[in-house]
């Protein structure tokens, strides 16, 4: 079966012409990897740095294809050891390329990701990986300024990457929709871009969420984004409880202004598996988490906040401090999916809410007994006798496609 590729890897740009915004940087870029072909630069390495989403990894990618080049890649969420990056990176960077090419680029992803305690002697690999390298090595990071990453910042040549401009960001949103046959209001779009925060990957993967299936994207759909807002954060708070080797650590989150109780919940729920990797470690967090959440209930049922503290204590040291916690390792967070179910479902019940307050106002009952008692004899007879129940949809002052919504 063939993979369904996402928007946001169908829609990559494939050469530098395509890669839109960071004219200072792409040049800067371009520049470094001509100096390859006259002999060998200064600084054997580039230091690509940015926000997620800013276009690093597109950047490096669409170059290879102007200049012909191979990309050799590994990932510090996937290649963690000094010794994974010897077997990875070290042999291609002292031979040629495969496949007839110029020559390649060694790609090191994330490198602000890669454990420095699990393997001190990472940077060190890098830094000897940089000095017999025979090709251009190109790393990412979200945050070079990390204390541990000096070494690789004297050795390479810093480029920032930053986010692109609003207007660039809904330009390449319009693209895509006329390219998918779909038409979208530009205030939807400027709010998409605005709600990503910058990371275009993110936006196209909104829009893709919104748009596919539809004909046409309003304001109004862009309101299943409403919790992004928080994401990004809450991503950093999650893994500072699930990080922490203290009570006092994880717990200082508590502190944070506006912090969403629930929301951390559903967090720590979703990640526990990604960031604790043994039965039992995960096992003992689990069983501190149900406890919090049965305070939680407690709390709502009988209104008592004073049980509030056992219940953040639990979910926050209760579940960092255990006594099997693996050690740290950096991973990539999910996004809880219960969350994100309810907030694609939202329109579809708001739909249904507004078409039971009509037939509760027609037929002068409650909203609970049209549920139960109305809407699904309505729902048989537009199945079975499509004629006789769009009268009686037009009698009720319903419109046929929100009813299709609805019962679909």
């Amino acid at each position: 079966m063939s993979r369904v590729l996402s928007w946001a890897e169908k829609y990559r740009p494939r050469t530098l012409a395509q890669v839109i915004g960071n004219e200072e940087a792409k040049k800067k870029f371009i520049a470094w990897l001509k100096a390859w072909r006259t002999g060998v630069p200064s600084k054997k390495a580039v230091l690509l740095y940015g926000p997620p989403g800013c276009g690093k990894t597109t950047l490096v990618y669409a170059a290879a294809n102007d200049f012909g080049y191979e990309v050799i890649e590994a990932n510090a969420s996937d290649v963690r050891t000094s010794q994974a990056l010897r077997r990875r990176i070290e042999r291609a960077a002292r031979e040629g390329s495969l496949f007839g090419r110029l020559g390649k680029i060694l790609l090191l992803d994330e490198v602000d990701g890669l454990s420095m305690r699990e393997d001190v002697g990472g940077i060190d690999t890098i830094l000897e990986i940089v000095s017999i390298t025979r090709h251009p090595i190109v790393m990412t990071a979200n945050d070079p300024w990390n204390p541990a990453l000096r070494p690789l910042r004297n050795v390479s040549l810093m480029i920032q990457i930053r986010p692109l401009k609003m207007y660039e960001m809904v330009r390449v949103l319009s693209n895509i929709c006329a390219r998918e046959g779909v038409k979208a209001d530009p205030k939807a779009l400027r709010e998409i871009a605005k709600r990503s925060k910058g990371d275009l990957r993110a936006a196209i993967n909104d829009l893709q969420a919104i748009a596919e299936g539809r004909e046409y994207v309003t304001l109004d759909d862009v309101e299943v984004l409403a919790t992004r807002a928080k994401q990004y954060d809450m991503f950093e708070i999650t893994r500072r409880v699930l990080t922490a080797k203290t009570v006092e650590q994880a717990k200082s989150v508590l502190g944070l202004p506006s912090l969403d109780y629930n929301m951390l919940m559903q967090f720590i729920n979703e990640n526990i598996p990604y960031q604790y990797d043994t039965v039992e470690a995960i096992a003992e967090a689990y069983d501190a988490l149900s406890k919090a959440d049965i305070f939680m209930g407690r709390i709502k049922k009988t209104q008592n906040w004073n049980l509030l503290p056992y219940a953040l204590e639990l979910m926050t040291a209760g579940v960092a401090v255990i006594k099997n916690k693996p050690k740290f390792r950096w991973v990539k967070y999910s996004f809880p999916q219960k969350i994100a179910l309810m907030a694609r479902s939202r329109e579809v019940r708001a739909i249904r809410d507004a078409i039971l307050r009509s037939i509760a106002r027609k037929c002068h009952v409650s909203r609970a007994v049209a549920n139960l008692e109305i809407l699904p004899y309505i729902a048989f007879i537009y199945k079975h006798d499509k004629e006789r129940g769009r009268r009686i949809l037009k009698w009720l002052g319903i419109s046929e496609r929100s009813f299709n919504r609805v019962i679909s």
